[in-house]
């Protein structure tokens, strides 16, 4: 059991610095504890801090950042990706005929120049940065149980080579083959190496010789003390964390002796000058203007407006589902009417076709998800305001129709929606029917050969647009209920009445007033409609009546 004084926790903890990683600085104290210097301390609370600030807790103990008392205690200042050579290394280099790599040489070359000036400053603790071999040597090798007998898993393997492979890829980045976007069929192996996301990560490892006095540079007594990842979203990982509010963490040695080690993991990263943090602000501040004066130039300094006396409607939409039809394999073509005194650009395209979709089983309905998208503009414009009726809004018709294996088209089913007159998200469900003729001979050519009756106007889903009569009537005329297609409508409407701040008596009996209430627009426009329809039976009824009874009541 761990005595009170020992951190025992050796996790990972995960931090996020806005900071260049470069101004990172750790302070690693070891020392080696003898039954007659064992001390025990009650450990500190840790504190619960999940960011990082690289800002310094205590100054280094030294301007050189090293201090040694003897060979069994050691206090290193590391930075970042800082190469410090362990004796092993400097044993090794020294002979030019170990070097096989311009890396090799080049720490060959270091380690002459720190011969000749003095030697190096550490003894037993030391880093392999992540251009070693250690590194990659270490993340291959990792076991991630304590069993001797594990066999490394693919997801292992493939996290192994990560690095390896987005070195080998850096010079592949900007000639990409352009014409193979998508793999249509992908092998076995190439699913198998493009499984893994790959992000870049450097790593680093804070090492200890731990081997007896006088024995240092035998790779058995290696530990690692600390490794350090760093992303290129500034997270920063460390293993084990830091030790500031805690206690030491230790090392026992195997063998006879069992010598116990500690060591102490401490963030002295120096503060930001106050100069540097205004430069910084300044420079930010002057990126973020740059920023916005170019989203400025792309949409203009002036905003476009509508021409007086008319408004602008913008509709973003999207042919959501369809649900509740005989046959699979869907598909749904639409288009938009403009009523009288509603107009649209040039370029404007104002019908589409979604593409073809199968069914899948949702509950106990089979529905055909199409997540087709549309948009169109068009604008209502007339010269005398003061209309009597309120104008009709643009109408969407739609038609469902579905093609089987042999490319027999059937119509599924007729439907319309009046666009919301509202501004605003709207997800509306159409109801469709389809006619139908009499007879079992009309279904067995529809199942067989396919084919149906079919309107040769969409219009006279409601009511046609070239009717001049007074009534229309579809008596005689069978239809059937068949399923349902969902739209969502992302409406904007735009008009020079709506910048108005208040609304007279007078105005508000204009046309685009009363377009400006679009909430209220279609409730009024149905007790319109009502009252309409009850005048209109009323003045019929008063003509079929006789002569006599008309000037009596008159009377």
């Amino acid at each position: 059991m761990a005595e009170p004084g020992w951190s025992t926790d050796t996790g990972e903890a995960v931090y996020r610095s806005r900071d260049p990683v470069r101004n990172l600085r750790l302070r690693v104290h070891l020392q080696k504890i003898t039954s007659g210097s064992l001390l025990l301390r009650p450990s500190s609370p840790q504190l619960a801090n999940d960011t990082i600030g690289l800002a310094t807790l205590s100054p280094p103990t030294s301007a050189s950042g090293y201090w040694r008392d003897e060979d069994d205690e050691e206090e290193v200042v590391i930075g970042w990706q800082e190469k410090l050579f362990s004796q092993f290394e400097v044993d090794l280099y020294q002979d030019e005929s170990a070097c096989q790599t311009p890396l090799d040489h080049q720490y060959r070359q270091e380690i002459l120049n720190l011969k000749a000036s003095g030697g190096r400053k550490n003894r037993r603790i030391f880093t392999y940065t992540d251009s070693d071999r250690y590194t990659n040597l270490e993340e291959h090798c990792r076991k991630m149980t304590t069993s001797d007998n594990e066999v490394p898993s693919f997801l292992v393997e493939r996290m192994a080579n990560v690095r390896r492979r987005r070195q080998d890829r850096r010079g592949l980045e900007g000639n990409i083959h352009k014409s193979r976007i998508i793999t249509w069929v992908p092998t076995e192996e190439f699913i198998r190496n493009n499984h893994v996301i790959n992000t870049p990560i450097q790593t680093m490892y804070i090492m200890a010789d731990l081997g007896p006095h006088g024995k240092l540079g035998q790779s058995d007594y290696e530990q690692v003390l600390c490794t350090l990842k760093v992303d290129s979203n500034g997270v920063i990982t460390i293993k084990p964390d830091f030790t500031d509010n805690k206690g030491p963490y230790r090392i026992v040695m195997e063998g006879e002796k069992q010598e116990l080690w500690k060591y102490t993991i401490n963030n002295v990263s120096s503060p930001a000058q106050r100069e540097e943090e205004e430069r910084e602000q300044r420079v930010f501040k002057d990126l973020y203007g740059r920023h916005k004066e170019y989203l400025n130039s792309l949409v203009g300094s002036d905003f476009e407006m509508t021409v007086p006396g008319s408004l602008r409607l913008f509709v973003n939409g999207e042919v959501v589902s369809a649900q509740g039809y005989e046959y699979d394999s869907l598909y749904v073509h639409f288009f938009v009417e403009l009523p009288d005194y509603w107009s649209s650009p040039s370029f404007q395209q104002l019908s589409g076709v979604t593409q073809t979709c199968v069914t899948k089983s949702v509950g106990m309905d089979e529905v055909a998800y199409f997540s087709y998208p549309f948009t169109f503009e068009a604008s209502f414009f007339h010269e005398n305001e003061f209309l009597v009726d309120l104008p009709q809004w643009p109408v969407l018709y739609l038609e469902v129709i579905s093609l089987d294996f042999w490319q027999r088209y059937r119509v599924e089913g007729y439907g319309s929606i009046v666009l919301p007159l509202v501004p605003g998200s709207h997800t509306i469900s159409v109801s469709t029917w389809r006619p139908v003729e009499s007879g079992t001979l009309a279904e067995l050519r529809r199942f067989f050969i396919g084919g149906s009756l079919e309107l040769e106007d969409l219009s006279y889903v409601r009511i046609p647009r070239n009717f001049q009569g007074r009534r229309l009537s579809r008596f005689g005329f069978r239809t059937e209920t068949t399923g349902s297609v969902t739209f969502r409508f992302h409406c904007l409407q735009q008009s020079k009445a709506f910048l108005e701040s208040g609304f007279s008596w007078k105005k508000m009996q204009s046309l685009l007033d009363r377009m400006g209430g679009a909430c209220q627009q279609n409730t009024v426009c149905n007790v319109l409609e009502a009252f309409q329809r009850a005048r209109r039976r009323m003045q019929e009824a008063r003509e079929n009546l006789p002569q006599d009874l008309v000037s009596s009541s008159m009377q």
